[in-house]
């Protein structure tokens, strides 16, 4: 289950992903098939959530890790490569990692929402 709070070692991988529109469900299938293969069962992983924008240009995976050394893992594991390779055939990739330093809910009012912002703007972790 995808878990956002601030204060762990948690990361977040956000992936752009893309495509020409005729090869964009193409490439959210591979993801799919990706996932509930292999990426499932990689050590310290917690989540993959995958988006495609309305135009049909673009797929977004958000996906969660215990660790950077679990997600570097992932990328180098032998029965990840060939996804890769066929991810690469039909789409520009443009990952980044990061961290959670601010939650803003709906209930924003409350004290836990104002320290995270002050946390945030910070830039330290709480």
């Amino acid at each position: 289950m995808t878990t956002i709070v601030t204060g762990s070692e948690v990361i977040t991988s956000i992936t752009v992903f893309t495509v020409e529109p005729e090869q964009q469900q193409q490439l959210v299938e591979l993801l799919i098939r990706a996932g509930e293969e292999v990426i499932h069962k990689q050590p310290g992983f917690i989540s993959i959530n995958i988006h495609r924008s309305l135009d049909q240009t673009q797929v977004v995976s958000y996906s969660q890790w215990q660790n950077r050394d679990a997600f570097n893992e992932m990328l180098q594991h032998t029965t990840m490569i060939p996804y890769l390779t066929e991810i690469l055939k039909i789409a520009a990739i443009e990952p980044h990692l990061y961290e959670v330093v601010a939650i803003i809910r709906a209930d924003s009012a409350t004290d836990q929402s104002k320290v995270l912002k002050k946390s945030a703007r910070k830039g330290s972790k709480k």
